[in-house]
């Protein structure tokens, strides 16, 4: 039997991040999709936004964990879809580290203004604003390794098959 995996997909907000992973745990054959976003908002009464709180984020993370294991212990894959910077990733594969799993690490990036072009298509409830173009900033700061990313500026739906077979087959993408 071959040994589970985990998938995070992250990058700014707009980059493709949730139509990415749920086009990838649809091709994967035993599977679970983690949101982070959906997990965050479990938090109702009390919650603060995880960027501006420690205690928030660990939280989050701690709760985005609980769930990958069990997964795991279910001999499933995993697909995290959540804004994810290296040092959130390297914690994460270390929690795992005893399962023996396969940890990949895909950041997703565009450009500025097709982040702000896609942003503009969301639903107005949907849309981040500037905070998709601050956590592109942060990305781009927090120098993620070069072999973690795919820009997907000029990358349209039509490409999904092909990031897709790139995230799952490349070796590139495992994190140590």
């Amino acid at each position: 039997m071959e040994n589970n995996r985990v998938y995070i997909i992250s990058g700014p907000a707009g980059v493709g991040k949730s139509t990415t992973s749920k086009e990838l745990v649809k091709s994967l054959n035993r599977s679970a999709y983690i949101s982070g976003d959906y997990v965050s908002h479990m938090h109702i009464n009390g919650r603060k936004k995880p960027w501006e709180s420690e205690d928030e984020r660990s939280l989050l993370w701690n709760n985005i964990l609980s769930l990958t294991t069990n997964f795991i212990n279910y001999d499933n894959d995993v697909v995290i879809d959540y804004v994810t910077f290296p040092e959130e990733a390297k914690w994460i594969n270390e929690k795992l580290k005893h399962f023996n799993v396969e940890v990949k690490y895909v950041v997703l990036l565009a450009d500025k203004d097709t982040l702000v072009k896609r942003d503009s298509k969301r639903n107005q409830e949907d849309r981040m604003g500037e905070r998709s173009l601050v956590l592109l900033k942060e990305f781009i700061e927090s120098e993620v390794a070069q072999n973690h990313i795919i820009d997907t500026t000029v990358r349209t739906v039509m490409d999904l098959h092909h990031i897709i077979n790139d995230i799952i087959h490349n070796p590139r993408f495992i994190l140590d």
